[in-house]
């Protein structure tokens, strides 16, 4: 029986059982008959603690899975797929163009600031790499400010928000703002199904890339 073993670039318990979540819906259609393993390692993001634009959320991701790839190679390691997982904001202007020139131009000054929650995810192989992303959800007004213009870090904010501690480890911000709903590992779940499309629905990509050209 063949065996695949998937690197997750995080420790953290939300995170992994979200990928395991995930493998157990896909695992069918990616390779019928596998037994997966799971590997969680820590590596670094290269982006900063809370990115703040959907740019910023796939870099940390793709890095992060990308960091993964260089540690499996110095230590020959048999991975097959490595994820890479970010959570962060996303800042739009209602309204506003959203190319890069003018998302914080001083165009976007009259205009309502929407600041969304996300949770992206990046897969590879080590040759090809694909992205997936959760929904989002809306962050309020007050919460938003404390990150972005105050520079706390989201899960600090949002443990002082709501009179809790720890809760990037249980439901996360995701939770306290959907009344646990949706949690972070459901919203980082829906990222890891959606980055493996490409891989577990090759064939529909290939039908799609060939259909095209």
């Amino acid at each position: 029986m063949e065996k695949i073993i998937i690197a997750v670039g995080s420790t953290r318990k939300p995170k992994l059982h979200a990928v395991s979540e995930a493998l157990a819906a896909i695992a069918p259609l990616l390779a019928p008959g596998a037994v997966f393993e799971l590997v969680g390692a820590e590596v670094a993001s290269g982006v900063s603690h809370t990115p703040a634009s959907c740019e910023e959320l796939m870099l940390g991701a793709r890095l992060r899975a990308e960091g993964l790839v260089k540690l499996a190679r110095e230590k020959n390691e048999s991975w097959r797929y490595f994820v890479g997982l970010e959570g962060g904001l996303d800042v739009v202007y209602e309204g506003a163009a959203q190319d890069e020139s003018m998302r914080h131009s001083a165009l976007n000054t009259n205009r309502r600031r929407r600041v969304f929650l996300e949770g992206w995810a990046y897969v590879t192989d080590g040759v090809r790499g694909h992205y997936g992303r959760s929904g989002g959800v809306e962050l309020p007004d007050a919460l938003a400010h404390e990150v972005i213009e105050n520079g706390v870090e989201l899960s600090v904010a949002i443990d002082r928000f709501a009179g809790a501690v720890g809760i990037r480890d249980a439901q996360g911000a995701w939770g306290v703002l959907c009344s646990n709903l949706v949690t972070r590992q459901e919203a980082f779940r829906i990222a890891v199904v959606t980055a493996f499309a490409p891989f577990y629905n090759e064939k529909m990509y290939r039908a799609a890339v060939a259909a095209s050209s």
